[in-house]
């Protein structure tokens, strides 16, 4: 109850001065950004989407990294197989490499928090 009545009666610790009021004069008219490379807007969404970029090309043209992106097919790229002395999974890998399987009293601990190692 008490914790309510003082927020209830909380004064900020920032102090505004004057009436709060919008400003009228703001130029809200669309231009491009200062470091935009072009220095124009475009004027229309498919002029824009013509240049855009996210990735790579929007509009399916690969011209623009040298028709590498998507011009080969798959099984033209070679086999999916590792070679000699790659792995893909750590389970494929030597034992000497592979991970130490964890023992009870480490699982333990983990499992209570550590708070069974002062008990």
């Amino acid at each position: 109850m008490l914790f309510t009545r003082v927020l209830r009666h909380r004064q900020p610790m920032i102090r505004f001065t004057g009436k709060h009021t919008i400003p009228t004069k703001i130029d809200h008219t669309p231009r491009a950004h200062p470091a935009s490379p072009s220095k124009s807007l475009p004027t229309s969404f498919a002029q824009y989407r013509q240049r855009a970029q996210q990735h790579g090309p929007l509009n399916g043209r690969a011209s623009a990294y040298g028709g590498r992106i998507g011009s080969n097919s798959g099984a033209s790229l070679g086999s999916i197989e590792a070679k000699s002395g790659e792995f893909f999974d750590i389970s494929e890998l030597p034992l000497r490499f592979r991970r130490r399987p964890m023992e009870i009293h480490e699982i333990e601990a983990i499992e209570s928090g550590g708070g069974s190692l002062y008990a």
